[in-house]
């Protein structure tokens, strides 16, 4: 059913995104940025959102919008001007085919995923569809469902917040369209295009991203993951309310109200350490916590990838299956990758010695069966040091000793 988000819904919508993000999907402080001046007046013409299901949009075309990019970067960000220029970019190019743009999608599961998306489709009048890319936040364009439906990359629009535009055309060898093999090549070839620009000085490591442009028949059949929009509003309530205090309550939530496999991978820890560097659009690094005898290493690439304890001989968690923070103690419980680190690797004070508890979910189906989208994610992997196959989270745990669950 559709309905509407107010201003005093975006804080909700983006804790519980943060979560779902597995410690990427952009910073919570950056989302707050551009939330807070979320007022209707001389920039943004309403303050409410429209939110509709997939089964809904049939009224016009949809186009995913994001910002791309390095999230230490996005931060200073106060207006969406580089996503909304894109969409701009994309209604001027139906237009004169004689189409109309009704929709917006974010790629993924994020708390600056949702918060643009939100705040684009409320600047240009258009709606936001209850639906995204994964489910979770990913590094890469060739993980998302729309890439797997082979959905045209063409037209997509890279925009700096300074409004330097980049059309990015990969024409298909074969025809216009070029055959469906062929396309899931050009949106890895895209994404492979987009790197180096946001990595100008022009862009300063990101950029505002409208691609992926998809008729009402397209959006059902490129959108297999849906209602993630509303699972992570009703999650930030949970959290707001108090309903979810402890790593146990989150993970029960997760498991009765979200129908996830959930569960605690790690023992409550002391944040000791993190390593990061910002190039090429991408925060990578390293979080390390303490728990008694065991050390837990989170590997990310702007989102968590691989997660390790000191004490097994295999990694703990694997992408695509996700894992995520919650810092228990008084104050913020849910923190992304972004938010734990500053600029400098430090750590961020608000999270002291307060308990930190890594809690893992099994992907999407989408996301874990053979194709494009695990292939994209085992390649990343690889680069990481990882050259094993697969494991599912439920696999690594039963065969792990001393089970944190």
């Amino acid at each position: 059913m559709a309905y509407e988000l107010r201003r005093e819904d975006l804080e909700p919508l983006l804790l519980g995104a943060a979560f779902f993000g597995s410690g990427g999907g952009g910073t919570i402080d950056s989302a707050r940025h551009l939330a807070a001046h979320f007022v209707a007046g001389d920039y943004y013409p309403t303050d409410t959102v429209k939110v509709v299901s997939v089964d809904e949009a049939t009224e016009g075309a949809a186009v995913m919008v994001a910002y791309l990019g390095a999230p230490e970067a996005i931060n200073s960000a106060t207006y969406p001007l580089g996503p909304v220029t894109a969409v701009q970019n994309v209604q001027a190019r139906l237009a004169s085919q004689s189409k109309k743009l009704a929709y917006v999608m974010p790629p993924e599961s994020g708390a600056l995923g949702f918060t643009v998306a939100a705040l684009v489709a409320a600047k240009l009048g258009l709606a936001v569809i209850d639906a995204d890319g994964a489910g979770r936040a990913v590094p890469s364009l060739p993980m998302l469902t729309f890439a797997a439906a082979e959905i045209d990359p063409r037209p997509a629009f890279l925009v700096s917040q300074g409004g330097l535009c980049v059309e990015l055309n990969v024409t298909p060898r074969g025809g216009s369209e070029g055959a469906p093999t062929h396309q899931r090549d050009v949106s890895a070839i895209v994404e492979q295009m987009m790197r180096p620009v946001v990595a100008d000085p022009e862009f300063g490591q990101f950029g505002g991203l409208a691609m992926w442009v998809m008729t009402p028949a397209d959006i059902g059949r490129a959108t297999p993951i849906r209602g993630t929009l509303t699972r992570a509003l009703k999650l930030g309530r949970a959290l707001q309310s108090g309903e979810i205090g402890s790593a146990r309550q989150m993970t029960a939530y997760l498991v009765e109200r979200c129908r996830l496999a959930a569960r605690a991978v790690s023992e409550p820890g002391e944040l000791v350490s993190a390593e990061v560097d910002t190039s090429g659009g991408f925060d990578v690094g390293k979080i390390r916590i303490q728990a008694g005898q065991h050390t837990y290493t989170v590997m990310y690439q702007n989102e968590s990838l691989l997660a390790w304890d000191s004490t097994c001989a295999q990694p703990i968690v694997l992408a695509p299956d996700s894992v995520a923070y919650f810092v228990g103690g008084e104050g913020q419980a849910v923190f992304s990758n972004g938010d734990l680190v500053n600029g400098d690797g430090s750590l961020n004070p608000a999270i002291g010695k307060r308990p930190v508890t890594l809690i893992a979910w099994r992907a999407e189906t989408e996301l874990r069966k053979p194709g494009l989208i695990l292939d994209s994610f085992m390649q990343l992997l690889n680069s990481l040091g990882y050259l094993g196959p697969y494991v599912p989270l439920e696999s690594l745990q039963s065969a792990r000793t001393g089970d944190a669950s």
